[in-house]
């Protein structure tokens, strides 16, 4: 059984009152403004989750890049190919060797994940090892194959008030269409994400924009009517309950170009001919064009800089991305968003929420952009902070510059759909942690104290996201 003081302080009298406040919020619905969960998952009726292989292995890079770490073949995970070379197959095999390398997660986020889930949305106490790796993998298949465990009635179960899905700008949206059609509108929605037509060094881009040209109506041949093509989705994306649009540029570099220069940089590309300067500029300044769609749209403007992805080259080469070898890199924000800020980071109408993997940026610059400009809010820790200590360094770093309501709650960036309640669950309890202390400090009163928790666990990501 898992504790139920987990992650709270082991001092008492905190324990006692991080316990309380953890218990004013536990059952409140979940807010998942950013995701990565797929939407098909629930607009198709005869969806199902797979296997406990398929819902719990191959599509979380967490769990395969610690397994690749300690040499672990990504092929022997059944993680696919991309020129169709032989993986294995055999999930009840793939499933053992997890099982036997579970203690590899000892300690980390993943594993707190996994033992919640196991534990309490499928019924089992028991810790994953090869003696056992049989009757777990039985026991969670038998459950995969009722009606209770299919997705809408885990999304049901999961007491989710609303998830956003992360899509791309070229997306036709069919599975959110077919939502709509069957009442769920409102309860998933799409966000915008533009990277692969906006970043010319994408691999495929001239292929994007032709794309871009089909799924928009417009034809794109000139920067105008590339930014005409831009705002057609960004409308249709809204109509069908977008309230946010994500980037994920290298670097939150931002420079405003003249017109002249990034039609020039635009006709190089749709040449072939760019350069990886032009690259970098186009992004600059496309970041800044972003912000001026926001502010008339409406869209929340997410930026998540700072990853290095497919350090690993051997990986991408096989197996595509997102298969675990994104890593952070050092990230510069104050000179960097200077342009953007200077010319919209004064309107309330837009709001630039900024999320980081260099935690070394929480107190020296975010904290203080988040604290003095209407337009900028702080994401909750990203990715590889996404855990308890992550969360203790965030609270430490940034609320007493930034203040709580500059900042927008949680959001579990997650594809792996059975970790959502648990990651909400570790947000909660690090969030009772820090207010218990500040209680207990004398800084705040209970009063105070419960209604930071209900921010925290649901009321800053809605209204941040306007849901």
């Amino acid at each position: 059984m898992m504790n139920p003081n987990r992650l709270f302080s082991p001092e008492p009298q905190l324990t006692k009152l991080a316990r309380e406040l953890y218990d004013s919020v536990a059952a409140l619905p979940l807010v998942c403004p950013h995701g990565h969960i797929d939407p098909r998952l629930f607009s198709d009726p005869r969806a199902t989750f797979g296997s406990p292989v398929d819902l719990f292995i191959i599509p979380d890079h967490y769990v395969i890049r610690m397994l690749y770490s300690q040499g672990i073949a990504l092929e022997s995970l059944g993680v696919p190919r991309v020129d169709g070379g032989s993986t294995e197959t055999d999930h009840r095999s793939i499933w053992r060797l997890f099982c036997e390398n579970f203690c590899l997660f000892r300690g980390t986020p993943t594993g707190i994940w996994i033992q919640h889930a196991l534990s309490e949305e499928f019924g089992i106490q028991e810790k994953p090892t090869l003696a056992n790796a049989d009757q777990l993998y039985n026991a969670i298949s038998q459950k995969l194959a009722t009606p209770e465990y299919t997705p809408r009635a885990l999304f049901n179960r999961f007491h989710i008030e609303v998830l956003c899905t992360t899509d791309a700008a070229t997306d036709t949206l069919e599975a959110h269409q077919a939502l709509q059609a069957l009442g769920w509108g409102g309860r998933i929605r799409p966000t915008f994400r533009p990277d692969a037509v906006i970043n010319l060094d994408t691999p495929d881009w001239r292929q994007q924009i032709e794309q871009l040209s089909e799924v928009s109506g417009v034809n794109v041949i000139d920067y105008s009517s590339f930014l005409q093509a831009l705002e057609q989705r960004r409308a249709f994306f809204k109509k069908m309950g977008a309230v946010a649009a994500d980037h994920a540029a290298l670097t939150p570099f931002t420079r405003e170009l003249p017109r002249t220069d990034a039609e020039a940089i635009f006709q190089r590309a749709l040449k072939g001919q760019f350069n990886p300067e032009d690259a970098v500029r186009f992004t600059a300044h496309m970041l800044i064009e972003m912000a001026r769609m926001s502010i008339e749209d409406g869209l929340v403007m997410q930026l998540h800089p700072g990853s290095l992805r497919n350090h690993n080259a051997l990986i991408h080469k096989r197996f595509g991305a997102d298969r675990g070898s994104d890593i952070p890199m050092q990230t510069e924000y104050t000179r960097s968003l200077l342009p953007l800020l200077h010319k919209y980071g004064n309107d309330p109408r837009l709001t630039l929420v900024l999320f980081t993997l260099d935690e070394s940026t929480y107190s020296r610059e975010l904290a203080p952009l988040a604290g003095h400009y209407p337009a900028v809010k702080l994401g909750p820790p990203w990715w590889f902070h996404d855990s308890l200590n992550g969360m203790a360094r965030y609270f430490d770093q940034v609320m007493e510059t930034a203040g709580l309501y500059n900042t927008v709650g949680f959001n579990d960036d997650t594809r792996a759909f059975c970790s959502i309640p648990a990651r909400h669950d570790v947000w909660r309890r690090s969030s009772a942690n820090w207010v218990a202390g500040l209680v207990a400090r004398h800084i705040i009163d209970l009063e105070d104290a419960r209604q930071m928790m209900a921010d925290l666990a649901v009321n800053l990501a809605k209204r941040a996201y306007h849901l």
